[in-house]
């Protein structure tokens, strides 16, 4: 029989650490960039890599534990499943403990004679669980913290999963706790592995098989190199005011992908670019009012202010039957695939025409795409959406607009047209299509907090408003909504029927975009080494974006290098690679530094956590990254896993930062901000936020600063004092 022991508080610090070592997973519907070492930032940089080796660099693990591994996937693909599986997991909503406990006494997988009796004599609590599982292991209390520790890294997707779920899910069922979780592990090992107390000799002896020194400097030499470089050319510029009045301006994400095409927009002639988080400061969840469909279109750090309801521009009885006919369509037709008796009979329905159409796709990507498009537009409705602002009050609006505006330093000299971009990109066939989304906006395209803010901002009374605050937006200013499609860099407008004044403007700019596109993919065939000419470019990356086999379709925000905080003067005549964010910001219009505090505490940290992804998906593809599209399949529509079981695989795809099986497209790096301001009101900030501090002063992420006064280049030492450059 178990030996219960009280819980403690003792053991509430040690899940607690435990879990600290886990960083979250988002599902696929909404992949978020996140540092697999978030819980290893109070550590210095190199002594974090080392000791993140020891926990998820292993070449194996003991044997039992792979045993123990397949049957936890197993169990956790079934209860997370998200309507991939045809049969569901029956009671789900019990609780993720009670059903399990149930269920796998049937588990005749779980090879254990008093299996029964040892689930029987569990206590109800899940900490009182881990407490017996730890005595009945034999686990002292000095050994208890690397335990625990280990029984959730030898697993971390999972994990990383439950992490995500029970702490940054918002919208989550409370059917599961990490107390939940942990018990259900040590109960499958006391079942399976009562001598797992070996677990900890095996951890001690294979602790330094990894070593990451080699990397580490190379990460140094790639960011000397590169730190040289950008100086250089920031240093050696001839400084031109820039014009005052301009035929138009664009506000982008500050994505590394809008670097270029600000530049190509900005060489078509007069325009001036901006930018800025491509949530546009509108924290918000959104919801289509005919799928009933939502979805938080803000950073993950934030949580949504407002729900905001989007409807179709023409609302009839058709749109709604069409709807639910192709969902009803799409139900049937994945139950009958997926369930054991039913397969071969589909295929011989549906065969011959599915055939006709793979042999399509792969030969004729373009023609392929009209087909489907056709299909899809017969059984499924094509429509229009605008964002209703109803929810919003006139005063946030006031507020939002407010922010938006002074955080860019756009406060004067505003143009007739003003175009607000937000981004997506449109990919084939790919798991991990949202990853090369908006990630300021959750993992989401932009569009519809590009046309709440430009809703805002076009309202007279929050321009009434804005005047007696010293921003002056001029009656004949419009404010468009727009799209950037970061794969074949097309861009989209939206709202141009309240423009009408401007309309002839408005399809002189269409020019110039079309222009700064043909460039832009010109660039970027470039840099997946095709050759192309400028009138065949945009082709050329339009189809990428619709061949189902393409596993590069775009190179996403590979090779993202730095973090730049400043005015565009500072950068608009250097050709930047695509490899910076860059976040507009006016040092003498931020007297109280409150701007640039919010911008280190919010999109630089976006931006960070892309970097550490990007970083370590090129370290170690298996342990942080996501293996080979090519074998990977998709779980539950949540994750994806190596083959035919592995465990969650929670990184980017090695296609996404390998040029080829053996050659590295991604310069792997740490992220190098550079603010254009003064050094001192940097520090002050830094030392309000413990996050800051331990970026900063553990060397997660280099800083630098340019003096707007004497234009010197000072670098923050890890002990957060300037040197100069």
């Amino acid at each position: 029989m178990l030996k219960t022991s009280a819980t403690s508080d003792t053991l509430d610090t040690v899940l607690e650490k435990a879990w600290t070592l886990i960083a979250p997973y988002w599902p696929l519907k909404n992949f978020i960039s996140v540092n697999p070492g978030l819980g290893f930032e109070n550590e210095n940089f190199d002594q974090a890599l080392e000791t993140m080796a020891s926990y998820f660099q292993k070449p194996d693990i003991p044997v039992p534990l792979y045993d123990i591994n397949r049957i936890s996937m197993k169990w956790l693909s079934h209860f997370f499943d998200e309507g991939q599986s045809s049969v569901e997991m029956p009671l789900k909503n019990h609780g993720f403990l009670k059903i399990l406990l149930q269920l796998i006494l049937f588990d005749r997988q779980i090879k254990n004679h008093n299996k029964e009796t040892f689930i029987n004599e569990l206590p109800e609590n899940s900490k009182t669980i881990i407490e017996s599982c730890l005595d009945f292991l034999e686990i002292t209390k000095n050994d208890r913290q690397l335990f625990i520790n280990l029984a959730l890294t030898t697993l971390p997707g999972w994990a990383g999963y439950v992490q995500y779920y029970t702490s940054w899910n918002g919208n989550a069922v409370n059917t599961i706790t990490k107390e939940d979780y942990l018990a259900f592990r040590l109960i499958l090992i006391c079942l399976m592995w009562p001598k797992a107390k070996d677990l900890l000799e095996w951890h001690r002896n294979s602790k330094k098989e990894t070593d990451n020194k080699d990397f580490l400097k190379e990460i140094e030499k790639n960011e000397t190199a590169y730190l040289n470089k950008l100086i250089k050319n920031l240093g050696s510029q001839n400084f031109k005011k820039e014009k005052e009045k301009v035929k138009a301006q664009f506000v982008f994400c500050i994505d590394v992908r809008s670097e270029p095409i600000r530049r190509a927009i900005e060489r078509q002639g007069d325009y001036k670019t901006y930018g800025f988080a491509g949530f546009f400061g509108v924290p918000v969840s959104i919801e289509n009012h005919i799928t009933g469909e939502e979805y938080n279109s803000c950073p993950v750090l934030l949580l949504p202010a407002h729900k905001v309801v989007e409807y179709p521009h023409i609302t009839n009885k058709t749109i709604v039957r069409k709807y639910y006919f192709a969902k009803r369509l799409k139900k049937l037709y994945q139950s009958t695939k997926y369930n054991f008796a039913t397969p071969f009979a589909l295929a011989e329905t549906v065969g011959i025409v599915t055939g006709f159409l793979m042999f399509i796709n792969s030969v004729f990507p373009t023609l392929g795409h009209l087909i489907r498009s056709k299909f899809k537009g017969v059984l499924q409705p094509i429509y229009d959406v605008y964002p209703s602002i109803k929810n919003i009050p006139v005063k946030t609006q006031i507020k939002y607009a407010e922010n938006a505006l002074n955080t860019m330093g756009m406060v004067k000299n505003f143009p007739p047209l003003v175009f607000l971009c937000a981004h997506g990109s449109t990919t084939t066939n790919n798991a991990f299509a949202t990853s090369l989304d908006c990630g300021a906006c959750g993992g989401n395209e932009g569009s519809a907090n590009a046309k709440i803010l430009a809703m805002i901002l076009n309202n007279s009374q929050v321009r009434a408003a804005l005047k007696t605050k010293g921003i002056t937006i001029p009656k004949e200013t419009c404010f468009v909504a727009a799209k950037h499609n970061t794969t074949t860099d097309e861009i989209t407008l939206y709202n141009q029927d309240v423009c009408s004044s401007v309309s002839n403007q408005i399809k002189a700019v269409k020019k110039d975009l079309e222009t700064a596109r043909a460039e832009n993919s010109l660039w970027r065939c470039h840099k997946m080494n095709v050759t192309e000419s400028l009138e065949t470019s945009a082709h050329h990356t339009s189809l990428r974006s619709l061949d189902w086999a393409q596993v590069r379709a775009e190179w996403g925000l590979s090779n993202n290098a730095a973090f730049i905080i400043a005015p565009r003067f500072l950068t608009k005549n250097i050709d930047l690679d695509g490899r910076c964010f860059l976040h507009s910001y006016e040092h003498d219009q931020d007297k109280d530094g409150t701007v640039l505090e919010a911008i280190l505490t919010a999109p630089m940290v976006v931006a960070y956590w892309i970097n550490s992804q990007y970083l370590f998906s090129t370290l170690d593809n298996t342990a942080y990254g996501a293996g080979s599209k090519i074998t990977k399949n998709i779980v539950g529509k949540m994750g994806v896993v190596q083959g035919n079981a592995s465990d969650l695989m929670t990184g980017l795809p090695f296609q996404s930062v390998y040029l080829s099986d053996d050659k590295r497209y991604h310069e792997p790096m740490r992220l190098t901000t550079l603010v254009y301001g003064d050094k001192d009101k940097i520090s002050q900030i830094i030392k309000k936020h413990k996050l800051l501090m331990n970026l900063f002063k553990n060397n997660w992420v280099n800083l630098v600063c340019m003096d707007p006064k004497s234009g010197l280049f000072y670098k923050l030492k890890d002990t957060l004092d300037w040197v100069k450059y």
